[in-house]
This record gives structure tokens, sequence and C-alpha cells, in this order.
């Protein structure tokens, strides 16, 4: 029989190693800052060892304490990856995609229905948290992630490179077709807190329009608030068009100037690359594919001839 201190004392241990903070890591357990203290203090007891030494507001490990820590992680990562392989053999009928919220919203969930019958008999979950990872531990199947194709351990499939193009509210637009953009409010997307994606400036270069003033203007944190403005007629925004075509043929959106420009990044596949995919992700990367060419043959279509 096993000589080992109690299983919930080291787990909270663990978390206590994360977070280095017996208040951080009581709100992820769920318990008071009190009860993650004594089980940390039981277990030093237990083991004759002090693991933290507590100051005014982080915690520090030990040696004893980090190697016990690291040990610790290798074990519950260990059992976590057994639990996610049992619970993966009772779920081979679902399949989980992991996606950018825009995305999902233009273009995933407008094609479910024809998912839905590609894979009949697969229940689907989809996330759009992008924290949500391909890592060993994850319930993931695949993701789609948007970027350069270049994720560590993991294999990447490009599915669409991003066409930008200047949309807005079919009235903000003159009926000689004359539009002042130095009249409208531009839209920004920010790539970080005090940074805005660089989508404009391109756009405006490949216009001819290079010295038009885009300081100013409103800015939010995902595409699809940007999209969602320039249908409620606030200004003019630059996305990809295959996020906007749907509205533009509902005519919500009516394009501004025939300018089109080749995003830098692209929309990618992502699969872990230690293992083969299953049959359901085979099915659905085949769907994408399929979609996406059904998508460039309505688009030659649409072309004049």
């Amino acid at each position: 029989m096993r000589r080992l201190p109690a299983l919930t004392a080291m787990k909270v241990f663990e978390v206590v190693g994360q977070t280095r903070s017996f208040t951080r890591a009581a709100e992820r357990l769920n318990l008071t800052q009190s009860a993650v203290s004594r089980q940390v203090r039981n277990l030093e007891d237990r083991l004759g060892e002090k693991l933290v030494i507590r100051h005014h507001h982080h915690l520090e490990l030990t040696p004893s304490g980090a190697e016990l820590y690291a040990s610790l992680q290798n074990a519950f990562h260990s059992v976590e990856l057994t639990v996610r392989g049992i619970m993966e053999k009772s779920n081979r009928h679902r399949l989980r995609i992991n996606v950018p919220p825009t995305f999902a919203k233009r273009w995933l969930l407008p094609r479910l229905s024809r998912l839905r019958a590609a894979l009949p008999d697969i229940d689907i979950s989809i996330t759009t948290d992008l924290a949500d990872s391909l890592a060993e531990r994850s319930l993931l199947d695949c993701a789609i992630r948007f970027g350069d194709g270049e994720w560590p351990m993991l294999a990447s499939e490009r599915l669409m490179t991003e066409r930008h193009i200047a949309v807005c509210a079919p009235h903000l637009l003159p009926e000689n077709g004359a539009i002042d953009l130095s009249r409208l409010t531009f839209l920004h997307v920010l790539a970080s807190a005090d940074q805005r994606y660089l989508t404009w400036q391109r756009w405006l270069d490949a216009a001819g329009l290079s010295h038009t003033d885009t300081p100013g203007g409103m800015e939010f944190d995902l595409l699809d608030l940007v999209i969602e403005a320039a249908c409620s007629g606030l200004g003019v925004a630059v996305a990809d068009k295959a996020m906007v075509a749907p509205l533009m043929a509902a005519g919500q959106l009516a394009q501004v100037l025939d300018v089109e420009v080749e995003g830098h990044e692209a929309y990618w596949l992502v699969t872990r690359s230690n293992q083969p995919p299953s049959r359901r992700v085979a099915t659905f990367r085949d769907w994408l594919h399929g979609e996406l060419a059904g998508d460039g043959k309505a688009a030659s279509v649409a072309q004049p001839g």
C-alpha cells in the first residue's frame, strides 16, 4: 500500500505552484484562501519539509517545493492524458473544433447545415476561445487558426488567404460613385490595446490614396464588431471579402471602389502532427476544401465576362 499524502492536498499544492498565490489558487479551486493555505501547511507537516516561502504579495517555492511541483505536474499530466483517451473512446461521435470568433459567425455558422449533412452521424462542438489549444491534454480534434501557418509541433494546411476590400452601408455611397473617404469614419481592428492592424494603410496604398488621414475613427478588438459597425452605417471598414460576401449579397454592405488587396496571413486547418487525423477530422477537412472550392466558383461566375 502506497504511503502518500492526501491527493487533495497534492492537487491544491500543484495549483499553488502554478499561480504562486494562495488567493489565485483559491479562486481557481473554488476554495477559501485559508483552506488552500491549510492544505499546503498540512502537506508540509506530512513531509517534514517547507514547500513554500510566504512573501507579502507572492509565494516562492523552496527547492523541495519546486521538486514536488515538477513531479506532480508530470503525474497529473499523465493522468489527464489517460482520462482524455478514455473519454475519446466514448466520444467517437463528436467533432470538437476551435475557430476564430469572426470566422465562426461569418463563414462557418451559415454553412453548418451542410457540415451536418456531410457528417450525419457526428455531433459537433464549436468553441471560439483562442486560448483553447491543441496541446496533448486538450479534447479538441482540430482547430482553424489565422496566421502565417507556423505553429510548433502542429500540422497546418492552408485554407484561404484574406482578400481585403473596403465596405460600408449602401446609403453612405453617393449615387454618382465619387466617394470622398475623408468624409467617412474609418473603422479599425486592433492588433493590441494600443496598436491597429495595417490593413487600412495597405488598402489605401493599393487604391492610390496613401496620403489619406486615418489616425481618427473608431476601434474594435474583433473584426466581427467592425463588420457590425459598418452594417449599422457607422463608417467604412476594410474586411476579408469572404467574411462580408453574404452581407453584400443581402444588400447590407456595399464595396467601396474596385480595389482588392491580398492579406499577409491566411486561415489554416491545424491538427496534431504526432498522430494521423481521425475519420471525422478527415471528413471535415474534405468538407472545408469542398466549400472553399464552391466559393471560388461562385466568385468566378460573379465576375463580369
